[in-house]
């Protein structure tokens, strides 16, 4: 199951996306948002499973898809250096701030919620707060189910479902504030999130999808999920280790190469550009770039 939020006469609903008919059902208001259904268990999905027969649908050229969770728990958590292709794209060009050696384990770190935008919504670009905006296309999962210390073979479980996200990155600051991520990734309305959030039974082959991101037209990132360093399991087994992960909770699972920082020379978006982030199965974001006053 595909499911989107949209508002329908000011009111937040979630929809059930049909990829084939290119449709949408605009589910009832019993059933919930879509961060009730993934907080609701198996129940609160199969109701909403049960309730597409007969319900309204609408051509999805003619609704505005948000982002489709709303309700979050805390900060989005993310994983870095996920893909070795990309580790080693950067390699001297951290200014100094380089791991002496491969990460044996997955690298966490957090990024605010409120840089959460949806799948056609302006990515919020100010110059006078960073020169070097960046993009990072990535697969991002939502947890389903409670669990703490969670086993790597019994991870999936967890899983309520996977969508498409931009990482979009300011690298100056990243570097300005002692080479952590917190700061340089979490600069209000920069991370598309979305189009819909695809429930994990419709993915067969974690390992098999491919993750691209387009600037104004011109394909820079290009990967197979089979390329990650540490698999989905790994990353939430290691995350979880004494820490417990909520339904609700928002994983991000590292970007490929091709990074705007790491290409000689440089890429960084800007006022006006168009970037498309996609990953097959899970949709398409499109989001263009829109100088916006944050300072």
């Amino acid at each position: 199951m595909k499911l989107a939020s949209l508002t329908v006469g000011g009111v937040r609903r979630a929809g059930a996306v049909n990829e084939a008919d290119a449709t949408v059902a605009l589910l009832p208001g019993s059933v919930g948002t879509v961060d009730d259904i993934v907080r609701g268990g198996p129940a609160a999905l199969d109701a909403a499973r049960a309730a597409v027969a007969g319900a309204e649908t609408r051509p999805l050229s003619e609704v505005r898809l948000e982002s489709p969770l709303h309700r979050f728990n805390r900060d989005i958590l993310c994983t870095g250096w996920n893909y070795w292709d990309h580790f080693e794209e950067s390699k001297g060009k951290r200014e100094g701030q380089d791991p002496a050696s491969r990460p044996e384990h997955p690298t966490f770190f957090t990024k605010g919620p409120d840089t959460v935008i949806g799948p056609v919504d302006d990515i919020a670009y100010d110059p006078a707060v960073s020169a070097k905006w960046d993009y990072e296309a990535e697969i991002a999962l939502v947890i389903g189910r409670d669990g703490r210390s969670i086993p790597e073979e019994k991870a999936l479980e967890h899983v309520f479902g996977y969508l498409v996200a931009n990482d979009v990155s300011q690298r100056d600051l990243q570097r300005a504030h002692g080479g952590q991520w917190l700061k340089g990734k979490s600069i209000d309305a920069t991370m598309p999130l979305g189009p819909w959030l695809t429930t994990s039974d419709e993915i067969d082959d974690l390992g098999g999808l491919q993750v691209q991101c387009e600037l104004n037209g011109q394909l820079l990132q290009n990967a197979s999920s089979a390329q990650m360093a540490f698999s989905i399991p790994r990353i939430i087994a290691e995350l979880s280790h004494g820490m417990t992960l909520r339904a609700g909770d928002v994983v991000l699972t590292g970007t490929p190469s091709g990074i705007g920082n790491a290409r000689e020379p440089q890429v960084f978006l800007g006022d006006g550009d168009v970037v498309v982030t996609r990953v097959s199965g899970l949709g398409e974001l499109r989001n263009g770039v829109k100088l916006t006053p944050l300072t």
